[in-house]
């Protein structure tokens, strides 16, 4: 096994083994790291690493999005911070240096919204997964 396929095992294992909200605070550290990435490689007018970086967060909002639980009442509200979102991003991928100050503003509101989950998380620290579903 080469160590690329041994990081991508280790990787897989871990996220196994993380709980709702830990699985969630990850999802959304993606979504900044993708987001920061996306703000570099326009800056250096690599388009390819640009796109590739807002496609991987349009799909990880995607993911997020279907999972949420329609049970809960912040659902909605997610539901419509996500779509604005997706729309946001094909907006800029569009205009690219027009919009560039979008992506500022989505990292912003990633990473509120990570910093309230994470602070929820702190308040239900023993949470079983099926039991802080309500956090995604």
């Amino acid at each position: 096994m080469n160590p690329y396929q041994n990081k991508k095992k280790y990787r897989e294992q871990a996220i196994m083994q993380m709980n709702s909200a830990e699985l969630l605070l990850t999802l959304y550290d993606e979504i900044l790291s993708r987001l920061k990435k996306a703000e570099l490689a326009l800056e250096d007018r690599n388009y390819e690493i640009f796109d590739d970086s807002l496609n991987r967060v349009v799909r990880i909002i995607r993911y997020l999005n279907q999972i949420l639980d329609s049970q809960q009442e912040i659902s909605m509200d997610l539901r419509r911070l996500y779509e604005f979102a997706i729309y946001d991003i094909n907006l800029l991928k569009a205009g690219r240096h027009r919009r560039k100050a979008e992506i500022p503003a989505l990292i912003e509101i990633f990473q509120n919204l990570r910093d309230g989950f994470a602070e929820a998380g702190k308040k239900f620290p023993n949470a079983r997964p099926q039991e802080s579903r309500f956090l995604v």
